[in-house]
């Protein structure tokens, strides 16, 4: 079910037009990143960091393309002057695929720490939050992604580990 639950969401993304995709490595949303790859109405150009992917998601937008990023939570801190001074500022629809690590189950200590301040640093940028616990949670992704091309905001779905072991 993982498999057919990458392939909804990156289903989600072309019926909204999303047409360029960057992706940061990441083992829990490794499914949807191989996805991304074999979708042929995707460009999908990874980047060595969030913020450099932000930055390639703010260009393809102002080349004429809908972008979308897939990264995760504890680089959230190192986008934030993008966020803000780029993304926000030129109001760039940018949905933020995240995948959310550090609660209840972490294996890795340091992941905690971000996990702590994630939703705080989101709701102080007030950009649109959302968060998968499930994987019925994902029959709102395709209502999100209209929503932040109307809004013309970033808006970040945080897909935790719960998210990912339900569809197993």
């Amino acid at each position: 079910m993982t498999d057919s639950l990458s392939q909804k969401i990156v289903d989600d993304l072309v019926a909204n037009q999303i047409a360029f995709v960057t992706t940061v490595p990441c083992k829990q949303l490794a499914g949807v990143i191989e996805a991304i790859e074999d979708c042929e109405r995707i460009l999908h150009v990874p980047s060595n960091k969030e913020d450099e992917g932000m930055g390639l998601c703010a260009g393809a937008y102002m080349g004429g393309k809908r972008p979308a990023i897939v990264m995760q939570n504890t680089a959230l801190g190192v986008t934030l002057n993008t966020l803000a001074t780029l993304i926000q500022f030129y109001q760039i629809p940018l949905p933020m695929l995240i995948s959310y690590r550090g609660e209840i189950g972490e294996k890795v200590a340091c992941q905690v720490e971000m996990a702590v301040h994630t939703k705080a640093l989101l709701n102080q940028l007030a950009i649109p939050t959302y968060h998968f616990h499930r994987p019925e949670d994902a029959a709102e992704l395709d209502g999100i992604l209209k929503h932040t091309q109307m809004c013309k905001k970033p808006s970040a779905i945080l897909m935790d580990a719960t998210f990912w072991r339900g569809a197993a």
